[in-house]
């Protein structure tokens, strides 16, 4: 079964270096561009890599980044590495997963393990580490880093271009839907360089999660997918829905009423004790910032308004 790799990125410079040369053994390799002025482009033709640079004066998203490298991949390709420009594939996994995947013809994308290169930089990047440690075993998705088969993915219609944030769950679901596997594999696949050591980093981040809620859930909210419903109502209850009850409640019976604020310190304490203060703090602090997005994707729907993408770094 042969190999490829897409890789897109946009200015990762010395990163995008480490994540080609990690990539040596794989034919072809597709670097797709998105607008970089930091050499991306001359450093990935000289490492071999075959280059498509997007049109910039187009909506800019990853899915279509993806699609594009997707495109230029050889009809006879039978599997597909994805992989971000900020991440370095682990050695041995290629071979890990096209082994499975050769035992599994009923699955169509199998990934694994991404760590943070430096989970100690910063909180937030010991959380995003944290959120990439999912249970191995049959999966309802996948993130940016997967090897996948070519024909199922090109037969479901790649990328869903228009999403700013969570394609990869979204391409899932059609892929399932169409009757494939999802499968995480307990197997070191990448290491990943997130350099989110800012607060403000962190809320745009999340922010761009909860827009990704909202509008997976729109599109996939029915049953019996329910895409993405609980997250969305998790975030509006909680960032949007208390806040407001506890608001109208102020009107009516006074500042007394401002007790119901420590609802929060409560949700804290009850979630700490299953994941730790940090994470718990920012779990619940993480709700205000996902309503924000949720309520940007209705703002956005009834305004017909197309966003562009919420970059965090």
């Amino acid at each position: 079964m042969s190999v490829a790799a897409v890789v897109i990125g946009r200015n990762e410079g010395a990163r995008l270096i480490a994540c080609l040369q990690s990539l040596r053994g794989l034919s072809p390799v597709i670097y797709v561009d998105s607008g970089s002025t930091d050499g991306s482009v001359a450093a990935a033709r000289r490492l071999g890599a075959t280059v498509v640079e997007l049109d910039m004066t187009q909506p800019f998203t990853a899915a279509r980044a993806r699609n594009a490298g997707l495109s230029a991949l050889p009809d006879s390709t039978d599997l597909v590495q994805f992989l971000d420009g900020d991440c370095v594939l682990d050695a041995g996994w290629i071979a890990t997963a096209r082994q499975f995947l050769q035992g599994h013809p009923e699955v169509a994308v199998v990934c694994g393990r991404r760590r943070e290169i430096a989970p100690d930089a910063s909180v937030y990047n010991r959380l995003i580490d944290r959120e990439w440690d999912t249970p191995p075993g049959a999966a309802k998705a996948c993130g940016g880093d997967a090897l996948m088969r070519v024909a199922p993915l090109r037969g479901v219609g790649g990328y869903r271009e228009s999403l700013i944030a969570g394609e990869e769950p979204e391409l899932c679901v059609r892929l399932r839907q169409a009757g494939w596997g999802i499968w995480r594999l307990d197997a070191e696949m990448t290491a990943h360089d997130a350099q989110v050591t800012k607060f403000g980093q962190w809320w745009r981040r999340t922010v761009r999660a909860g827009y990704a809620f909202a509008e997976g859930a729109a599109l996939h909210g029915a049953a019996p997918e329910r895409h993405w419903v609980r997250e969305r109502r998790r975030a509006l209850v909680w960032g949007a829905g208390v806040p407001l009850v506890i608001a109208g409640a102020v009107l009516v019976a006074g500042p007394v009423a401002l007790l119901g604020l420590l609802v929060y310190p409560v949700q804290v304490l009850r979630l700490a004790r299953h994941g730790g203060w940090a994470w718990a703090f920012f779990t619940v602090l993480g709700k205000f910032a996902e309503a924000r997005g949720a309520l940007g994707y209705l703002t956005d729907q009834m305004r017909n308004r197309r966003r562009g993408i919420i970059e965090y770094k």
